[in-house]
């Protein structure tokens, strides 16, 4: 591909990532100091030349997720005042994606306030990957592709050939996610109903469609403190179905989540690299990489052609 004008350079939250793009791409990775003062302010010096250059900022809003939101803040100014062509985010994983809306009085709407600040840096282009809400994509004024690992999770479970398999919703938002990979898979599909007392927490209320004697397979955008999944689990194995396979793109695994999930109940948790993969992790956890699917994106960006065919599914 035309490389002359295209710099990938990476944030400190998933440089691996970054790299197995680059490599994907045939490229090397720019040339970036990234730092911190004493007092905790964040440097940011490019060490190559990119005036006219399309650059690619590669950083997942994960933890901690204030500190690379604004690191990447940092990035997009320091890119945009050494007179970069376009500034082109690559963000994995969009954090604060789940505030996407007020559910009570005076509540922000925090993704909203990400996309702004983003777009204000000059952020000219955003290339993200599963995000909570599809509509998210509205919140911003510039172009948005909206990338998706169904394929790459449904290309793995197709190949473990897992027998009687049933596709679970957790909830009524992933209802969608669900059908197409039960479709993906040629397999039923059951929804979770569950309330939210505080946030981080649920209680699973019913189950819509037949799971008895049946593989769950659970599909998620992502996975957090994991305490929603192992009642889903638990629900599930009440109600007689077998042990699950637990699928997400996104495995943030706060407060203990990776121990938590560790359970004789749960075959597998199935992530992608979206979000760098704390380590050591159980047996257990597979993960799927994304840099072939990231990587084929910015080519069709630099060198033109529809993102959407790279998708079976083609939106979420």
């Amino acid at each position: 591909m035309q490389q002359s004008k295209m710099r990938i350079f990476s944030g400190s939250s998933n440089k691996a990532l970054t790299d197995a793009v680059c490599r994907q791409l045939g490229v090397e990775p720019g040339r970036v100091q990234i730092s911190r003062f004493k007092s905790g302010e964040i440097y940011v010096h490019y060490e190559e030349s990119i005036r006219n250059c399309d650059v690619f900022l590669v950083q997942s809003l994960s933890h901690p997720i204030n500190e690379m939101f604004v690191e990447l803040l940092v990035m997009i100014d320091a890119a945009k005042r050494a007179s970069a062509h376009t500034v082109n985010i690559v963000l994995p994983y969009y954090g604060y994606a789940r505030q996407e809306r007020k559910s009570a009085p005076r509540e922000p709407i925090s993704a909203k306030m990400v996309a702004d600040v983003l777009t204000t840096a000059g952020a000219s282009r955003v290339v993200t990957l599963d995000l909570h809400a599809p509509a998210i994509q509205g919140f911003f004024n510039i172009p948005v592709d909206h990338l998706t690992a169904l394929d790459l999770i449904t290309e793995y479970l197709l190949a473990k050939k897992i027998q009687n398999p049933v596709i679970v919703s957790p909830d009524a938002g992933r209802a969608s996610m669900a059908e197409k990979l039960a479709s993906g898979m040629d397999s039923p599909f059951a929804i979770m109903i569950k309330k939210r007392p505080a946030h981080n927490q649920s209680v699973i209320t019913h189950v819509i469609g037949d799971v008895e004697g049946r593989t769950p397979i659970i599909i998620e955008d992502l996975i957090d403190t994991g305490s929603t999944i192992l009642q889903v689990v638990e629900g599930l194995k009440e109600r007689g179905a077998a042990d699950s396979y637990v699928c997400a793109t996104h495995g943030l695994f706060s407060a203990g989540a990776i121990q938590r999930l560790d359970h004789p109940n749960i075959r597998e948790v199935v992530i992608t690299d979206s979000i760098a993969p704390l380590e050591p992790h159980p047996s257990r956890f597979h993960i799927l990489t994304v840099a072939p699917l990231l990587s084929r994106a910015i080519r069709y960006i630099v060198e033109g052609g529809s993102i959407a065919t790279m998708f079976r599914n083609r939106g979420i």
